[in-house]
């Protein structure tokens, strides 16, 4: 196994973008005004997908909505999405009556659409301090926090971390690896879900590793089943 590092590759640049659902809309003997009404309806329905890239003070935000960026006020609207307020590494929005955080660094927070069912196909992670992308998410329907890292072979945590997730890291395959405080044991698993956002991966090797590390590192036995691409601050993985 190569050894899990903190360091971020650039992603290869490849894939190609999701194409946006369109809704159809039956017009039969509606008026003009029904037809606009029906056409912001079906456009309030599709999924809002909302990240956060940074703030400006405590006034306006950087907000990536489906994935275009957009500056907004605390109080102004865009794409149906409403700044409440700025706060430290985070903001609040409204989403259809719905107030949600939305952390800096942190998963898309969606709201409508497919309801998340896990079944989407793409991620949109921002970049966060450092230049790192980091994402929250799940693993085996328990909270976890991810840094991405393309050097990583697989998906790799702590043994502490690996309990609290409820990962039985004793039945793993034991070997031994070469880290910056000497050989330690590790734990070759299968994670039986890993989720960002409303994307489900199942079966995921990962590697449990008996040194403290402070983040779950999102390696190549995930990384490799999505094609990569980098927007500017923005990285896409669309599901293979």
């Amino acid at each position: 196994m190569n050894h899990p590092r903190n360091g971020l590759r650039p992603p290869p640049l490849k894939g190609a973008p999701t194409a946006n659902r369109q809704s159809r809309i039956r017009v039969g003997r509606l008026g003009v005004l029904s037809v606009i009404g029906a056409l912001v309806l079906a456009s309030l329905a599709q999924a809002q997908s909302v990240s956060l890239a940074g703030s400006m003070g405590d006034s306006k935000a950087l907000l990536m909505i489906n994935g275009a960026p957009h500056t907004v006020a605390v109080g102004s609207t865009v794409k149906g999405v409403t700044l409440k307020r700025v706060m430290p590494g985070a903001v609040e929005v409204e989403i259809g009556g719905k107030l949600l955080p939305v952390t800096l660094g942190g998963s898309p927070t969606s709201v409508g659409g497919g309801g998340g069912t896990g079944g989407g196909r793409e991620i949109t992670i921002a970049v966060g301090p450092g230049g790192h992308f980091v994402a929250n998410g799940q693993i085996n329907g328990k909270a976890a926090q991810f840094l991405v890292d393309t050097g990583a072979t697989m998906v790799a945590m702590s043994r502490s971390e690996a309990e609290r997730l409820g990962v039985d890291w004793k039945r793993g395959q034991r070997s031994l690896t070469q880290t910056a405080n000497g050989v330690v044991p590790t734990y070759h698993v299968s994670l039986n879900s890993l989720r960002i956002g409303d994307v489900e991966v199942f079966n995921v090797d990962a590697a449990i590793v008996q040194a403290e590390m402070p983040i779950i590192l999102l390696g190549n036995s995930f990384l490799n089943r999505f094609s990569m691409r980098r927007d500017s601050d923005v990285l896409r993985l669309q599901r293979n």
